[in-house]
């Protein structure tokens, strides 16, 4: 049954965008797997949030947490077989914790934690909130983004899990990435 949270092994790097809403991921996700000429796993959670609330006019609660997970390592999964350079990845199971304990309910359930903890990547693109903020359907808390911020960063720290804060416009980001992905694909040569 908790196969489906668990990441497969994979022949690539695996590069996470990792931050609060409107900080640009999405769009960044998209240009750095034009310029490798790979693949990007798409954040799993908007398509699924978008539907509810299409159907149901309701934002995400906490019984969306775990089919949110596993939608999103699905899609990780049969994407990274289609790469042997860098998967990048829009978000991981860390996030999805990181909401679940600062944003919905306080804590975090047991077999999303675990997952989240024990899914590896090489790094993780911390993005800062100097990006406009964009408006839509499922963003609703403009005001949280230095407070969600830091609950990110904190958790990179906490797991001691490796990472870069991008800030700055989007060609400044995609340059700073483009330089440390270029540094970990030199050396797995």
């Amino acid at each position: 049954m908790e196969e489906k949270y668990k990441q497969q092994p994979a022949n690539c790097i695996k590069v996470v965008l990792f931050g609060p809403e409107s900080t640009g991921k999405t769009t960044l996700s998209r240009h750095l797997a034009r310029y490798y000429n790979s693949v990007w796993v798409p954040e799993y959670a908007r398509d699924y949030l978008q539907n509810k609330w299409n159907d149901e006019r309701k934002t995400c609660e906490p019984d969306d947490l775990l089919p949110i997970a596993a939608g999103q390592m699905k899609l990780e999964n049969e994407l990274a077989k289609k790469t042997d350079t860098v998967l990048i990845c829009d978000t991981d199971l860390l996030e999805t914790k990181v909401y679940s304990e600062a944003y919905y309910i306080g804590s975090c359930d047991p077999t999303l934690e675990k997952f989240a903890l024990q899914n590896t990547y090489d790094l993780y693109f911390l993005t800062y909130i100097d990006t406009p903020w964009e408006a839509d359907d499922l963003r609703d808390k403009p005001e949280h983004r230095e407070e969600m911020f830091q609950a990110f960063q904190d958790t990179l720290d906490k797991y001691k899990k490796p990472y870069v804060v991008l800030k700055g416009d989007k060609k400044t980001r995609l340059e700073t990435a483009v330089k440390h992905i270029d540094n970990l694909l030199n050396s797995k040569e």
